[in-house]
């Protein structure tokens, strides 16, 4: 297929369908387009990675949200299928998800005995950080201590006392998998399944690590370093593989899910990657104008105010904002003019100013000054 279909559209779901219903459309799929119904059928295997490929994409919530805002272009190397070499095997180890279970194989397709074993998994961490308006412009590396499980340097992290603590488990001889015939949609089946005795390991512990207990894994601290891009915003969630729990017997350590958190600026408030200041001007600043500074995020600026500035009035400074995570743009600065009316004069002052609203000067001019929605628009252009 020279060109990609639309995920939605290969599964005809809508873009707002639950799991369960993406599930449903990828079973009715991949029944409709196996190999062993079409065989022979170069553009039914075709239709039938297309469909895993989707799936794969649209069941995970990660890539289903990077999919649905950027599309084929966004996924960049994510999903497999034509793009990567999505192959069969892949297709199949999709299907413990969807009918439980490992194939095994069936009329010729789907895997043999010798599958890599399931691991134990380590359990997530998540920790928040803090971030100042600074950090989060020209992105920053934080060091953190984590407690948390580590492998147990006792045994290895394998659990056992010695070399000789662990032996082949005797119900699926080693290999991890039992076999179990089942009737599938497909008709009858081969399928692996964890071996119940070792929990896939294909070893059991008979003599327990006197430091771990046979775990394979003690509390402890680790110093990490996590490296925050410019761009990042309140609520994003970063991920560091490999950097959580450790696992038992030597298995796959969890992910540090990192969660940022912006603190307030004094100043400058966030709107996007846009920035916004809010400048209070003196009655006679505004009508004569002048130079005054500004905050950036990397220090103040001076900025001219131009005479008879109105209030609501917005100075952009464009490039003085925040850059996009993704490196494409920066946001502006913008600087929303107020103008402070005194509610206290002195007898002196009173009389000036009532002697000025005689002009015609400080009479109300809707053209000149310009309407609400006129000076919104400006913000917009």
């Amino acid at each position: 297929m020279a060109e990609k279909r639309d995920y939605y559209e290969v599964l005809e779901v809508s873009k707002g369908a639950t799991k369960d219903e993406i599930k449903k459309a990828y079973r009715k799929k991949a029944i409709e387009f196996h190999p062993d119904k079409n065989p022979g059928n170069k553009e039914a295997e075709d239709r039938f990675k297309e469909a895993a490929e989707a799936y794969e994409v649209l069941s995970n919530d990660d890539k289903r949200a990077r999919y649905d805002r950027f599309g084929h272009a966004g996924m960049g190397g994510a999903a497999g299928g034509h793009a990567g070499g999505f192959s069969m095997e892949d297709i199949f180890s999709q299907f413990g998800d969807i009918f439980g279970g490992h194939f095994a194989g069936f009329g010729g397709f789907g895997r043999g005995g010798g599958g890599a074993r399931p691991r134990h998994r380590g359990a997530d961490l998540r920790v928040k950080v803090k971030l100042s308006l600074a950090e989060v412009a020209n992105g920053t590396e934080k060091k953190i201590k984590v407690n948390k499980y580590v492998g147990c340097s006792a045994c290895g992290g394998l659990g056992a006392d010695g070399a000789s603590g662990r032996q082949t488990c005797s119900t699926c001889g080693g290999s991890g998998y039992v076999m179990k015939v089942v009737d599938s949609f497909f008709g009858r089946a081969q399928m692996q399944q964890v071996c119940p005795t070792c929990g896939g390991e294909g070893q059991i512990v008979t003599h327990k690590c006197k430091s771990c207990g046979g775990e394979g894994v003690v509390r402890g601290d680790e110093v990490i370093t996590i490296k925050i891009p410019a761009g990042v915003a309140e609520g994003m969630q970063l991920s560091l593989s490999g950097k959580g729990n450790a696992a038992r017997h030597g298995g796959q350590p969890g992910d540090l899910l990192v969660l940022v958190e912006e603190e307030k600026h004094p100043e400058l408030e966030r709107d996007g990657n846009d920035l916004i200041y809010s400048l209070n001007l003196s009655v006679p600043t505004a009508i004569l104008g002048a130079t005054v500074e500004v905050p950036t995020v990397d220090g103040r600026v001076k900025i001219k105010v131009d005479p008879g500035t109105q209030p609501g009035k917005i100075l952009r400074l464009r490039g003085k904002g925040l850059p996009d995570v993704n490196g494409y743009e920066r946001g502006d600065l913008l600087v929303v003019v107020n103008v402070h009316i005194p509610k206290n004069l002195s007898r002196d002052e009173r009389a000036q100013i009532e002697k000025m609203a005689s002009s015609p000067n400080f009479a109300p001019d809707p053209k000149a000054d310009g309407t609400f929605f006129e000076r919104m628009r400006g913000y917009f252009s």
